[in-house]
């Protein structure tokens, strides 16, 4: 009897051949850089230097370094559902803090889009099981600006305005990290923005909020950062 957990998959017996196309496109990917700079891989190697980083939405639809025309090594990119920064999830907060504190990013951009499926869920009363846990902290948002999108008769317009706040408001919670507050009284940075793009059109749009220091925040927000620096010594 053959062992089952030394089972080779031949892909080229699979009747979906998408994961043979992504190979085959990553050896063309290959053969055109080094065609294009043949030291692009050398310097890849070297190391990371991002000048951003980037919270989008985990959807295929958006693909970040393909929308914003940048090279590998420009942008550090963290994706979940809906763009959210939670303040349990650790995932996101590591992302954030190795960003600042090791990449030394001077840029942090949230980027949500329209007909965002995540978005569109929290809207609803449907149990959808283990991701309603995560839909909550939409619904928060929209409890937030009730009263502007109940306003709002059209759905679809409703649910592009959600997107749009939602992304005001992670970029707030980007910014009430002890993180970025301690890295904008050390060293002035990073600065933070709120974008969506726009699936139809295929472009960004600038929310037109950024923030650069404590005083874009709410009194009960803001860290005493000196006062912990000094507890920490």
């Amino acid at each position: 009897m053959s062992d089952p957990t030394k089972t080779t998959l031949n892909l080229k017996d699979m009747h979906d051949l998408s994961v043979v196309r992504m190979l085959a496109g990553n050896q063309r990917f290959v053969e055109r850089m080094a065609a294009e700079d043949p030291a692009f891989f050398d310097r890849l190697a070297q190391g990371q230097t991002p000048h951003t980083l980037w919270i989008g939405c985990s959807d295929s639809r958006v693909s970040t370094d393909v929308i914003t025309d940048t090279d590998p090594g420009s942008l550090f990119v963290h994706r979940n559902i809906a763009n959210m920064v939670v303040h349990t999830d650790f995932n996101v907060l590591s992302a954030i803090d190795y960003a600042v504190n090791h990449l030394k990013v001077q840029h942090i951009v949230v980027c949500g889009h329209y007909k965002c499926g995540g978005v569109a869920a929290s809207m609803e009363a449907a149990e959808l099981g283990l991701i309603d846990n995560w839909l909550r902290n939409i619904k928060d948002v929209y409890r937030l600006h009730a009263g502007e999108l109940d306003a709002i008769e059209d759905k679809d317009a409703r649910t592009a305005r959600l997107v749009e706040l939602n992304v005001i408001e992670q970029v707030y919670n980007v910014c009430k990290t002890f993180t970025v507050q301690k890295a904008w009284r050390e060293h002035g940075r990073p600065f933070v923005h709120g974008w969506v793009y726009d699936l139809k059109s295929g472009l960004l749009k600038d929310l037109e909020v950024n923030v650069s220091g404590r005083r874009d925040l709410e009194e009960i927000y803001r860290f005493d950062v000196d006062k912990n620096l000094g507890a920490a010594h």
